[in-house]
């Protein structure tokens, strides 16, 4: 396997961890404060950034899963906000979440790591973005979550609870 595609695949692996790293420390009050309307902030609080990070894993790697058993599956979007409102993300488990999230992601890519390179430019297509491959959505996932995480961390900064 490409040592790319390999760091690519620990970055994904770690995504539990690292949400586990940010949340660290916040209350139940903390989780659920809303940030001042500032861009960088976002809108959501930090449960629902959370809760959002599960619903995108266990989507994603469905999405994935299909690309390697199926031929160029249809893959549906969904829309982030709607799931936020109506599936109950400040009612739910921050640490539930957290632990599936890793668990997932350390059990598929055990998955990914099986996969021949050539694997990772079979296609899909996203009812919304069109063509996508395993590859392509791997890194997008993994970005994902890392891109989450910047919310976060500026959430906390706003809040005066630093990390470091």
């Amino acid at each position: 396997m490409k040592q790319e595609l390999a760091d690519l695949i620990e970055r994904y692996a770690h995504g539990g961890e690292k949400i586990s790293l940010a949340i660290r420390g916040l209350t139940s009050e903390d989780m659920q404060t809303v940030p001042p309307p500032e861009p960088k902030l976002g809108k959501w609080t930090i449960q629902q950034v959370v809760i959002h990070l599960l619903d995108s894993d266990l989507i994603s790697t469905d999405r994935i899963k299909r690309m390697i058993a199926e031929d160029n599956p249809t893959l549906v979007g969904y829309d982030e906000n709607k799931f936020a409102e109506k599936l109950f993300y400040n009612e739910q488990s921050t640490e539930d979440a957290v632990t599936i999230i890793s668990l997932n992601r350390k059990m598929f890519a055990g998955v990914l790591k099986k996969l021949p390179d050539s694997a990772f430019d079979r296609p899909g297509t996203h009812s919304e973005r069109g063509k996508v491959t395993i590859g392509t959505s791997l890194k997008l996932y993994t970005d994902h979550l890392e891109h989450h995480l910047s919310f976060i961390h500026a959430k906390r900064a706003a809040m005066g609870k630093e990390m470091w």
